[in-house]
């Protein structure tokens, strides 16, 4: 089958296209045929080894001391069962399913993929195409997950920075549509008016106005980007308000993790969230897709097609 590998560290030139033996299921695992996966900036990161100095020896440890213990990157997936093991019985062959690879060695930049039965698997909801579906997985769990930290009351005054991104699109719409609150988006200049799409009641224009020196105060300030200094987020905020930043407070366990999977597969079935797309690229062009995301200008998703 044909995968995407990358044998070293280093930058989007270093992956390459290559035929691998297509898996088999063992007897708890279903065969997906991947239609689509995306580019995250956790993609682009593993590949780069791009971490902050105080996670070097962990992240080494974990994807690999001298080069990648997992040639093969891409933590979200969507596709067809093409084959069952003989224990599963949740699915059968022909099903539309997303996926997340995260705990079963990544492995989404390829045309077939194994995944547990009992992982984070669930049929593909209709209302989404397969890029779709692949998107909504990484960016849709953390915005919840963090989100649901804040106990967000509809009174409440949440503002998102970096709200055009894949948390952020996924935060302002859960901000505005799940928990009814008022919503205001930071983000740069190109991009304000898709923020008011996704249902941001107010925007800000980072580029022109400091949230921070304003005297609107917050229920609730989330860093969905990590990128701003946090002192200065929390003298926007109420006196009982939440600060909430999207590497610290993303770190689910196992089973808050399967609880968020499922929960904004209905959310997405209910058309409450819908993942923002900025872009597709084939299979062929993956190195231009990382080169993109590379650049810190997407908007929301980028989906690779298989």
């Amino acid at each position: 089958m044909k995968a995407v590998i990358y044998e070293k560290y280093g930058s989007p030139a270093v992956l390459k296209i290559t035929d691998i033996e297509k898996p088999t299921p063992s007897e708890n695992e279903v065969l997906i045929n991947v239609k689509a996966t995306t580019v995250t900036i956790g993609d682009s990161r593993m590949r780069s080894f791009t971490v902050p100095r105080w996670q070097w020896l962990m992240a080494r440890l974990y994807l690999g001391v001298f080069k990648p213990r997992r040639p093969i990157l891409g933590m979200e997936i969507a596709g067809v069962i093409e084959a069952t093991g003989n224990n599963v019985t949740r699915f059968k062959v022909g099903d539309d399913v997303f996926a997340s690879t995260f705990d079963s060695d990544f492995g989404g930049y390829a045309e077939y993929k194994c995944i547990p039965e009992d992982g984070l698997i669930a049929h593909k909801p209709d209302n989404l195409s397969y890029g779709e579906a692949a998107a909504l997985v990484g960016g849709g769990m953390t915005a919840l997950h963090c989100l649901q930290k804040a106990d967000i009351q509809p009174e409440h005054h949440v503002i998102i920075y970096g709200a055009s991104g894949t948390v952020g699109t996924n935060a302002v719409q859960l901000a505005k549509y799940h928990y009814g609150a008022h919503v205001t988006g930071v983000c740069s200049t190109k991009n304000l008016e898709l923020v008011k799409s996704l249902g941001a009641d107010d925007v800000i224009d980072y580029t022109v106005e400091d949230f921070a020196q304003g005297s609107q105060k917050y229920d609730v300030v989330f860093d969905a980007v990590a990128k701003y200094p946090s002192a200065k987020a929390k003298s926007a905020l109420k006196s009982d308000g939440i600060y909430l930043n999207v590497h610290s407070d993303s770190n689910p366990s196992k089973k808050q993790a399967e609880d968020h999977f499922h929960h904004i597969k209905q959310l997405a079935e209910d058309n409450v969230i819908k993942p923002v797309i900025d872009c597709q690229y084939t299979i062929e062009d993956i190195v231009e897709a990382h080169r993109y995301v590379d650049t810190g200008r997407k908007r929301g998703n980028v989906v690779i097609q298989i």
